[in-house]
């Protein structure tokens, strides 16, 4: 009898059980999840691949008038040939930190994914009290912050899996690991993905938290996606961005995470000091927003 005392007083009782709950609604629609990685899916392998930057400055795309190139030799051509094809892959790995696109890419995608999941989490708030499921919770002995928490825990799961699943993808595709990689490094990934969706999921919540229209976390899924994504690292190194785009990328949690993940999977080298700085960068994101969606919780969140 005084287990179950020390159960029913516990902070976080019923958190796992509103969490499986969270994720039934995900793993028992097959269809769903399939719908949520055909996105990334075609990102990588469409737009990946027609970005095939590597040719904008290969020996190939790189002509030479006719008038210029009777100057010189065959052989002096040919020298020519090879500086410009070896040019290629300076100028990529320059850029990017790696001589293939796709995986400086396909390390972006993971947290585009992250950020497509996670802004469900304020959906999810909606539709249970639309359809009354919030108020019989509301009306149990477990906490609100609990009811906040279950939410955010089951989309950062859901996003850890699904970019499991986009980096085995990536790999037929043409991803390419880089010299710094070692099996521990994806567990840093994974670190850094863990916080990026605690604190996304729980700043969707707060937005949300008081509404009681679907449109309202469509709208703020509409407004925000685009600018998280495309301001930040996802897809362009943030120093070849015009000034004003660099300030806005420069703060956004996204860049931080992205360039955390590309230093571990596909960089030549790792700067530790600089993943230090990734790293409490993006927790201090999750802590802060994680404390604000339990605060608005206590205050907001009622029957």
């Amino acid at each position: 009898m005084s287990e179950m005392n020390n159960v029913s007083r516990s902070k976080l009782h019923g958190l796992w059980a509103l969490t499986n709950r969270e994720l039934k609604k995900w793993y028992k629609a097959p269809v769903v999840f399939a719908l949520t990685l055909i996105q990334p899916i075609i990102w990588l392998g469409l737009l990946g691949n027609a970005l095939n930057l590597g040719s904008l400055v290969s020996s190939s795309s790189i002509t030479f008038p006719a008038d210029l190139a009777s100057q010189f030799t065959p052989q002096q051509l040919g020298v020519l040939n090879q500086f410009f094809s070896g040019l290629q892959n300076q100028i990529l790995t320059s850029t990017f930190g790696t001589t293939s696109y796709i995986s400086f890419m396909a390390v972006g995608m993971i947290a585009f994914t992250a950020l497509f999941t996670t802004m469900f989490s304020g959906m999810s708030v909606v539709w249970d009290r639309r359809l009354g499921f919030l108020n019989k919770v509301l009306s149990t002995p477990v906490s609100r912050a609990v009811i906040i928490l279950a939410k955010v825990l089951s989309a950062t799961l859901r996003s850890m899996f699904q970019a499991a699943i986009i980096l085995l993808i990536a790999l037929p595709l043409g991803f390419e690991f880089g010299a710094a990689f070692t099996p521990i490094n994806i567990l840093g990934v994974f670190a850094l993905l863990f916080l990026i969706c605690m604190g996304l999921s729980s700043m969707f919540i707060a937005i949300n938290i008081r509404s009681t229209r679907i449109e309202t976390p469509m709208a703020v899924m509409n407004l925000l996606n685009l600018p998280l994504t495309f301001a930040s690292s996802a897809f362009f190194p943030i120093d070849r961005m015009p000034g004003w785009l660099q300030t806005v990328a420069n703060v956004n949690p996204l860049s931080y995470t992205i360039d955390g993940a590309r230093q571990l999977l596909i960089n030549s080298t790792i700067d530790y000091s600089k993943l230090a700085i990734q790293f409490g960068y993006v927790g201090a994101f999750a802590a802060i927003l994680t404390t604000v969606g339990i605060v608005l919780s206590w205050r907001f969140l009622n029957r």
